[in-house]
């Protein structure tokens, strides 16, 4: 084999040898070793990440803890199942013989959170009938949500048209009183609820009611 020939062959067979070698130096000999801390080789490190790689196309965000998705991240309009309904007569109510004023109260009775707004419609419902009768309804301040936790509780204020007199009483209007077992009350995508005085009947004239706006206040 002629000089020049066997010089090139011994100069590749020392570059084979040599590449290998230097793959094989330690891992400080060409790089700063990795902290303690460090993610081992082939192991997702989603937590650290800043920037996109397949399975996340968005860089992580981590300038705070991520929180997990819950019930309570999301709260949506409570049901009607949710809801339980009572009324009594209120405190402060106009002078006469009916009920002239009541205070609805809703109690979140599910185990998550949930939302009540909006404006009531009213309805009494007589003992035998099945057909209720709706009442004309003035709206009064501005609907908000009120956010009901677990046992938490919203509040409706109702004032009728007064009965006066005494007894079975009489309408300033010159209308006959009415007088109601229940109420169908209807909360804005919360359904509909039968609702009974604490003591007594709804006694009111003119088939007339004042009604505000659902409230995490309780009025008087």
């Amino acid at each position: 084999m002629p000089h020049n020939i066997r010089a090139v062959a011994t100069a590749v067979m020392a570059l084979a040898i040599t590449l290998p070698m230097a793959s094989c130096q330690s891992p400080g000999a060409t790089q700063a070793a990795p902290s303690a801390g460090a993610t081992p080789a082939g192991t997702p490190d989603s937590a650290h990440s800043t920037g996109a790689r397949a399975g996340f196309p968005y860089p992580a965000d981590t300038s705070a803890p991520r929180r997990s998705a819950s019930p309570q991240a999301t709260q949506g309009t409570c049901t009607k199942s949710a809801l339980n309904a009572t009324a009594y007569q209120a405190d402060r109510r106009p002078t006469g013989a009916g009920t002239g004023a009541a205070i609805l109260k809703f109690t979140n009775t599910s185990r998550h959170t949930c939302v009540i707004q909006g404006h009531l419609s009213i309805a009494g419902a007589r003992e035998g009938s099945r057909r209720p009768e709706p009442l004309s309804v003035t709206h009064q301040g501005s609907a908000a949500p009120v956010r009901l936790a677990p046992g938490g509780s919203a509040w409706v204020k109702l004032t009728f048209v007064q009965v006066q007199g005494e007894a079975g009483g009489y309408c300033a209007s010159g209308s006959k009183p009415s007088a109601y077992p229940a109420l169908i009350v209807g909360v804005p995508n919360s359904g509909s609820h039968h609702v009974a005085l604490s003591d007594g009947q709804f006694a009111e004239c003119d088939n007339r009611v004042t009604v505000t706006a659902v409230s995490e206040t309780k009025p008087s």
